[in-house]
């Protein structure tokens, strides 16, 4: 824990130098699809207590040196096995399993200070009903859950735009 929080830290430091003020991390994402082609090893792990604890000790040391912190990718990347990149990943599950895996790091993360949020795009049926919707664009998602169900009020991004994730969508 203390090593994650260091290492936080010292990319804040070097971001800092560079003239960087905020850093797209950490992802939070929670990867329980082993198939998934995107998150892999950029996520802290398989287990959303795992995931939560490191990521908040990474976002700690980052903004204890100046930097933003940014969880992404809301609401929550790590049980695809499609890339955003390249298409639009549905997300299956329903609202249940979704707010007690997926959104289990950003209710923490938010109350001990999260800067920043980085929306995916997704297609999650269970939280908005326009079919091939993206949640990155979904005033559901986006409005109703992350800013007034989780209570966030730090910004908010949308992965890139170009991604045909959104763009083919």
């Amino acid at each position: 824990q203390d090593l994650i929080e260091q290492t936080g830290y010292h990319i804040g430091e070097h971001c800092k130098r560079i003239g960087v003020h905020f850093n797209y991390a950490p992802v939070v994402d929670i990867n329980t699809n082993a198939k998934n082609p995107i998150i892999g090893n950029r996520s802290f792990g398989e287990d959303r207590d795992r995931v939560t604890e490191s990521a908040s000790y990474f976002m700690r040391g980052m903004q204890s040196a100046g930097v933003l912190a940014n969880a992404k990718h809301f609401p929550g990347h790590g049980d695809t096995d499609s890339d955003s990149h390249e298409t639009l990943p549905t997300i299956s599950f329903g609202e249940k399993r979704i707010d007690s895996v997926e959104l289990y790091p950003y209710k923490r993360l938010i109350k001990e200070g999260l800067s920043s949020v980085m929306v995916a795009h997704l297609n999650v049926p269970s939280l908005e009903s326009r079919a091939g919707f993206p949640s990155s664009l979904s005033k559901h998602i986006v409005t109703d859950i992350l800013k007034d169900s989780l209570g966030f009020k730090g910004l908010i991004f949308t992965d890139a735009l170009e991604m045909k994730g959104v763009s083919n969508f």
